[in-house]
């Protein structure tokens, strides 16, 4: 069987608007953030995001946004993809190597790097042990899949809400009670709190491990998303916009 590489970088770093704020904040480290994305759901054959469609972000997802809407990027991200599920011992040999070479390159700048491996997918990558392989390095990622265990110290989930299906929203009491954040996309403003849990600006930055715990992440929808009915952006009611 042919197994087809992609030549290219697997991880971006700085063609993201939302992950280079990390580099703006005013904190004590100057964080920057490498991301890698993958053509979501079965975009590429195999399904990488399989909790998609109970959460209804197949029509929503981010993959259509800021450089995504162009087609060159789309079939790199299925070439990636297609790496991934044909040879994944090549692909994560490969991915591993990109890390290390991120990771030198950030340190040399005095820039803490921080990798988010799932921007357009949602593998559990603690299974092939990507995150374990760096001990010293911050990995962070949005996640529908809420019951990943025996997760590395070094591996930051946010669970990504959602109302296409009350089976998939039951769960957010559950989630914040095991101490893992929320996020949710709101279609127009951020309310203050959501189903009594406060909402934080998630747009301000990326980091997801600097958040404060038991709080949703609010985000505001982007891309296709702006027009869903699916419930995974949800409409805020007027009591819970009223009180930000």
């Amino acid at each position: 069987m042919t197994v087809y590489k992609w030549r290219g970088k697997l991880l971006a770093c700085g063609g993201d608007a939302k992950t280079v704020k990390g580099q703006k904040l005013d904190t004590e480290k100057t964080y920057v953030t490498a991301i890698m994305y993958l053509a979501p759901h079965k975009l590429s054959g195999a399904n990488v995001c399989p909790m998609a469609e109970q959460a209804g972000c197949v029509e929503g997802c981010l993959n259509s946004a800021g450089m995504g809407r162009f087609s060159n990027v789309q079939k790199a991200r299925i070439a990636k993809t297609a790496w991934f599920n044909l040879d994944p011992i090549g692909f994560v040999d490969a991915l591993k190597r990109d890390i290390d070479r991120f990771a030198s390159w950030a340190i040399r700048k005095d820039l803490t790097p921080t990798i988010r491996l799932n921007g357009t997918s949602d593998i559990r990558w603690e299974r092939y042990g990507v995150p374990q392989a760096f001990p010293e390095l911050t990995f962070y990622d949005y996640t529908k899949l809420h019951n990943r265990k025996g997760m590395p110290d070094n591996y930051s989930l946010t669970w990504s809400y959602s109302e296409a299906s009350k089976p998939y929203s039951a769960r957010l009491g559950d989630v914040i009670k095991s101490g893992m954040n929320a996020a949710a996309v709101f279609r127009n403003k951020l309310p203050a709190s959501f189903k009594g849990v406060p909402v934080v600006d998630g747009d301000k930055h990326d980091l997801r491990f600097l958040d404060e715990k038991g709080v949703i992440v609010g985000l505001k929808a982007k891309g296709k998303a702006v027009t869903d009915q699916s419930g995974f952006v949800i409409d805020a009611t007027e009591k819970e916009l009223s009180t930000c």
